[in-house]
């Protein structure tokens, strides 16, 4: 992916060195720990459960002490995330203005180790990267990038990239209303009917991701050879299907939460040809 010597954005919020927990949660060994931090990314672990209790989010202050650029000189890695989301806010900028005729709202992206505190409670870095709906923030421990390039062989900065563009199609989700409609269905259908609401939600960020793909490489010419390729052989692997396979031996689809591999590809490269928001309505179609 080209980046280097471009705009970064000063969204960024480095929290990276205050005090926040350790970094593995619940006794998990290093191992685990990087096996969550691989799955929970790309499958994007459902953290609903922390959502709830609206009065509590508004109470939430921000921690003081924060720095707001990223780390030290020659800190790559947080360098590659924030001009990654300065692609995200030219974007979804231009979209929400020329194709909704909205304002976009950017949100803050926080760097963190080890854990951080959010609206959305006490989170470990075993969690993966998230979006909090409740302060409209994403949150990355770059340890899962460092992680994904030595400890499973699946380097490659468009893979990163993508990351970062699914948690900011979910701050998308947020402002279009569609994450709090899904929310209130909680307790109110059963819960194969809400994880076949989570799945949609899932699918459709994947699909935003993909839209953001097609228009950052159309106005700044990101793309190298085999950038696509990265991000899809490691979404093909982390599905709902691939997933319960290698750690049950079968596939409960009633239990899909995030939809298979097949899925989630394939709705990423609908995103990705196509770059039409419009065609991206997981909710409405009868095959995922």
């Amino acid at each position: 992916m080209r980046w280097q010597g471009r705009e970064k954005s000063k969204n960024i919020e480095d929290r990276r060195g205050m005090s926040g927990g350790t970094r593995a949660a619940g006794g998990l060994g290093i191992g685990a720990v990087i096996l969550v931090l691989l799955a929970s990314v790309f499958f994007d672990i459902d953290i609903s459960g922390l959502f709830q209790g609206g009065a509590g989010q508004q109470q939430y202050q921000q921690p003081t002490g924060q720095r707001s650029q990223v780390g030290g000189e020659g800190d790559e890695l947080a360098e590659f995330v924030a001009v990654t989301l300065k692609d995200t806010e030219d974007v979804w900028k231009k979209i929400f203005r020329e194709d909704l005729g909205r304002n976009y709202r950017e949100p803050n992206l926080v760097l963190f180790e080890g854990a951080v505190q959010s609206a959305c409670g006490h989170t470990s870095s075993a969690a993966g990267p998230f979006y909090c709906p409740g302060d409209e923030k994403m949150y990355i421990d770059l340890v899962f990038y460092r992680e994904l390039k030595t400890k499973f062989n699946a380097p490659g900065d468009f893979a990163m990239a993508y990351v970062v563009a699914h948690e900011v199609a979910h701050h998308i989700q947020k402002q279009l209303g569609i994450t709090d409609q899904v929310h209130r269905k909680r307790g109110r259908i059963s819960k194969a009917e809400y994880n076949d609401l989570s799945v949609r939600l899932e699918l459709q960020a994947d699909f935003l991701a993909g839209v953001w793909t097609h228009h950052a490489e159309k106005m700044n010419s990101i793309l190298e050879e085999g950038d696509i390729e990265e991000a899809l052989t490691a979404a093909n692997a982390i599905g709902d299907d691939t997933i319960q396979k290698r750690s049950q031996g079968y596939v409960v689809p009633d239990s899909f939460t995030h939809g298979t591999s097949e899925q989630r590809v394939r709705w990423f490269m609908k995103g990705l040809q196509t770059g039409d928001i419009a065609q991206g309505d997981t909710f409405a179609a009868r095959n995922l």
